[in-house]
């Protein structure tokens, strides 16, 4: 019998009991035997995931949010083990992205009897060290939506990162940042910078630009000008309606490792999580993670 691990993370939007025990009866229903374990401390999902791994899982299965994803990502990097995703986080960003079920049922049955997918994954160093994520990472004005307090976004999910970003309209800084990519460098005022390996960093609202692809080797960098709460929100209203290209108030490149300093710290982040401050470099590792997406 082929066997799976369940990591779920017990301080999650929206764990339960019973959803725990839905996502253990879809996976008994399609033979797999399947361990439970519950994380208790930072890193506990990448020991739990690197360990079973070397015991022989085929698939570990993730219930949480992006935080408890990347870190049992992070144990799996380099193992042919494929990770089932399973939202019940605040934003669960990458599982928007690759557009899989949002309900436990139906995500349960994709990571039960999907098939393995290859995606690049981003490695963003910092002062403290090396961080991975899925979707993007960046500075400025998007990390400070990530500043949401755990219990606003336990009550209000999503809703708490609209409430962050309209209390934080009036502290928008425009800052000279020095942005190399893959080795040529130029400067730039910017109230955000963003490293992108998926195009939406909030899925299916704000897209960044059309054509960004998570499998396809490469960075898309986006540098945003805007220094009034007015010019923010028309920035936004641009992401949400798909007219970011071509405007002057952005700026775009592509590349593999990415440099982004400022002439003061700024806060940066990385899958909706607060992680440091400037400078931090990022660098793609193509097909470093291996998902499971539903059968075509």
């Amino acid at each position: 019998m082929a066997r799976a691990l369940l990591i779920h993370n017990p301080v999650a939007a929206r764990t339960a009991p019973r959803v725990l025990d839905t996502i253990s009866r879809v996976f008994a229903a399609e033979g797999w035997e399947l361990e439970v374990a519950g994380t208790d401390a930072p890193g506990h999902a990448e020991h739990l995931a690197r360990s079973r791994a070397d015991d022989g899982v085929e698939r570990v299965v993730v219930y949480g949010g992006d935080g408890t994803t990347m870190q049992a990502v992070k144990g799996l990097v380099g193992k042919d083990v494929a990770v089932g995703l399973i939202p019940g986080g605040t934003g669960n960003l990458l599982a928007g992205n690759l557009r899989l079920p949002r309900t436990a049922a139906a995500a349960a049955r994709v990571a039960a009897t999907g098939i393995p997918k290859r995606i690049d994954l981003g490695l963003m160093q910092l002062d403290d060290g090396d961080h991975h994520f899925a979707v993007a990472c960046g500075a400025g004005f998007d990390a400070q939506l990530m500043g949401a307090s755990e219990e606003s976004k336990r009550r209000w999910r999503m809703g708490a990162y609209v409430a962050q970003g309209w209390d934080t309209l009036a502290d928008i800084k425009v800052v000279s940042h020095r942005i190399t990519v893959d080795g040529k460098t130029f400067e730039a005022e910017a109230a955000m910078v963003l490293v992108a390996n998926c195009g939406e960093i909030v899925p299916p609202f704000l897209r960044i630009r059309s054509g960004i692809a998570y499998d396809d080797g490469v960075f898309d960098i986006a540098v945003v000008n805007a220094k009034t709460a007015v010019e923010i929100v028309d920035v936004l209203w641009r992401m949400l309606t798909g007219q970011g290209d071509g405007h002057h108030r952005f700026e775009f490149a592509r590349g593999e490792v990415v440099t982004v300093e400022t002439e003061t710290p700024q806060p940066a982040e990385l899958d909706g999580e607060l992680v440091g401050t400037t400078p931090f470099t990022a660098r793609i590792q193509p097909g470093a993670m291996s998902v499971v997406m539903p059968k075509p």
